[in-house]
């Protein structure tokens, strides 16, 4: 067995432990606990669970994400993005990766908690990225410029807000989620023409700025004398 082929078996078993913990979360949250029962579920000794995921939970949340947006990507690959329009693309990955995961909201709930705690904060930061660019490449983006940046950005906020609406939705199929998530698109969309005519005006706009910022420098402050003059 090559490397590739011992690290991707690895993956495999770690992913399906993941999968097998996701039953007891409800009841045990992100926990070793929950973590272990999965593992009996699975015919496995307690010290598989060390193997397999030796950074704890922390590692169990990183690999339920990715394995969900792998899932996402897969499932995109399958709705003919190709054939629609941009706003559509973006909303249909949105809902798709919530769909993933809409009889797991008590995991997708306690992996947010983890993530906002102060330690963890790059973390969250790093995988909401992840689900993102996967996102933007499956609705066809080739974008190299700051414009890879500024979509991603613009898109963790509408997919960031969508999710915490969408955990709370009762509504039938989640149609307040998506009416919503129609609503954050549109104001996205607004962006580029906002800034477009603010560009237009933005030399004259910025011009006073510019200008303060030299009168400023002219400003005999204490510490500029002590340089001219000693003292």
């Amino acid at each position: 067995m090559t490397v590739s082929e011992s690290m991707s078996r690895l993956q495999a078993q770690r992913e399906a432990l993941v999968e097998a913990a996701l039953e007891h979360i409800p009841f045990d949250g992100w926990t070793r606990q929950a973590l272990l029962a999965g593992a009996e579920d699975l015919d496995l000794a307690p010290g598989e669970v060390d193997r397999l995921l030796p950074n704890g939970i922390r590692q169990a949340i990183v690999t339920y994400v990715e394995m969900t947006d792998r899932k996402m990507i897969a499932a995109l690959d399958e709705k003919g993005l190709e054939n629609m329009k941009i706003r559509d693309r973006i909303a249909t990955a949105v809902k798709t990766r919530l769909d993933l995961v809409e009889n797991q909201k008590d995991a997708v709930r306690g992996a947010l908690a983890f993530m906002t705690l102060p330690q963890n904060a790059a973390l969250g930061l790093k995988l909401t990225h992840g689900t993102v660019d996967a996102m933007w490449v499956a609705a066809g983006d080739t974008s190299t410029d700051h414009n890879w940046y500024t979509k991603r950005m613009l898109l963790a906020g509408v997919y960031g807000s969508t999710l915490a609406y969408w955990l709370d939705d009762t509504s039938d199929d989640h149609a307040d989620s998506w009416a919503f998530l129609d609503r954050r698109i549109g104001n996205v969309l607004q962006i580029p023409k906002i800034t477009a005519k603010l560009g237009k005006v933005g030399k004259f706009a910025t011009a006073p700025f510019k200008l303060g910022a030299k009168v400023a420098n002219c400003v005999p402050t204490p510490g500029r004398l002590r340089r001219q003059f000693g003292g």
